[in-house]
């Protein structure tokens, strides 16, 4: 648990590092869109970096292509096409 917890305070002081360099150039750039999807992403990896560091299952897209489909497949194989 500490050590999970020492991963995840490593994370979000990494996160807050690329923070303080990258957020000061887009606002003095006026580079509002693009910080908005900068921020956007760094919290979605953080948030995806966290949940790995605490061992939770996260789906990735073939389960959800796997989902999509194994219906048709599974048709396909009642009806003889696919072995």
């Amino acid at each position: 648990m500490l050590t999970q917890m020492a991963v995840i305070l490593g994370i979000i002081l990494s996160a807050a590092a690329i923070m303080i360099l990258e957020v000061p150039y887009m606002l003095r750039k006026r580079l509002k869109k693009e910080l908005w999807v900068f921020s956007l992403l760094l919290l979605l990896g953080v948030g995806i970096s966290s949940a790995e560091a605490l061992q939770w299952a996260i789906p990735t897209p073939l389960d959800w292509i796997t989902f999509v489909y194994k219906p048709f497949t599974d048709f396909l194989t009642h009806i003889g096409l696919i072995k």
